[in-house]
């Protein structure tokens, strides 16, 4: 029944074409959504995630989806054995390292002919983007980063990764692990209690984490928790980068860190209050109005349609240009709060 579920959310979300591309670390799965003549965005889910179930949000939410399919090609890129209907990796196969992720990257641009590209990744993907950043500066137009990782993993997560890592290993996509997964991506608010149930949007998350293969899982997870600090190559970097993190994310402090160590006239941090690591899935609409100006730094717009709505003031065509040059980004662009705290 979950397959079931699966395939027709990917159908409706989005009926793009899948490669499955041949890389010197192994096989990829990519869904190209859109016109390829059109500039290429890539997204990179975090662990045990693919384009359904880490980014439908986003592309769900119409302001969003009417910019981004407006202006971009996507190409979804699965982590390894995380695509739908993936079947296990072979034991045998070596497991890849996230530089070896970001240097197949390469090998995915190079298969379709792409030049530079815009980038967003979520938390292990925004990582690997950010590496892949690092590594072929000229190959990135800009990064889009929710919850991003750059330091290498402290005791505390190092630790709770090892003990997700037995759970996989005994015991697969277990109950156990579907929670530790589910802490990583939403906020308290969404993943209820005894008293409140749980949204949605993770009992959605839940079910398509059924079809994960554990081995897989534990492979990508084993290559997260080796992860270097990549904090020094972050000052080289020129492109422009937005960074969203939602404040109960187990990552803001680290989202925090990144922004610190970024050149200031090319990068803005928006803090999303009451959300978790996942922002493209539990407030995707607190994302559109800052991409929408990130991207007008581009000459990339919105689509205008005939309306009879009044015009609001962040309509992008009554957003002054000067606001939107690379100089300005880090001050125009501040950290914002979306939702009130919520009062019991």
């Amino acid at each position: 029944m979950s397959e079931s579920v699966s395939v027709n959310m990917e159908r409706i979300y989005l009926g793009g074409k899948e490669h499955h591309i041949r890389t010197c670390c192994g096989s990829v799965c990519v869904i190209v959504y859109g016109d390829q003549d059109k500039p290429a965005l890539i997204t990179y889910p975090d662990l045990a995630l693919n384009h359904v179930s880490c980014f439908q949000g986003l592309f769900f939410c119409p302001e969003a989806a009417s910019l981004l399919l407006h202006n971009f090609c996507i190409y979804h890129i699965s982590p390894p054995g995380h695509e739908l209907g993936a079947a296990a990796i072979c034991p045998d196969d070596s497991v890849p390292s996230l530089e070896d992720l970001a240097d197949q990257i390469i090998e995915i641009l190079n298969y379709f002919g792409l030049g530079a590209v815009m980038c967003m990744g979520v938390t292990a993907g925004a990582y690997i983007l950010s590496l892949f950043a690092i590594k072929y500066r000229e190959r990135v137009l800009g990064l889009i980063l929710v919850s991003p990782l750059c330091k290498a993993p402290s005791w505390t997560e190092w630790i709770f990764n090892k003990v997700m890592s037995n759970l996989l290993y005994f015991y697969g996509v277990c109950g156990l692990v579907k929670e530790c997964l589910l802490q990583r991506y939403f906020s308290k608010e969404v993943r209820g209690n005894a008293e409140v149930p749980e949204s949605e949007i993770v009992q959605a998350c839940r079910k398509l984490l059924d079809e994960r293969k554990g081995m897989n899982v534990l492979r990508f997870l084993h290559a997260i928790n080796q992860r270097h600090d990549i904090t020094e190559g972050l000052k080289r970097l020129k492109c422009r980068t937005l960074i969203f993190v939602g404040d109960s994310s187990p990552f803001h402090l680290e989202a925090l860190h990144m922004t610190s160590k970024l050149d200031r006239r090319y990068s803005a941090l928006v803090e999303v209050q009451a959300c978790g690591s996942m922002v493209t899935e539990e407030q995707p609409h607190a994302m559109v109005i800052p991409i929408d100006y990130f991207l007008m730094g581009y000459g990339l717009y919105r689509p205008c349609y005939l309306s009879d709505r009044p015009m609001s003031p962040l309509t992008p065509s009554c957003i002054s240009p000067e606001l939107l040059s690379p100089e300005s980004m880090g001050l125009k662009l501040k950290p914002i709060k979306t939702r009130l705290s919520l009062q019991v």
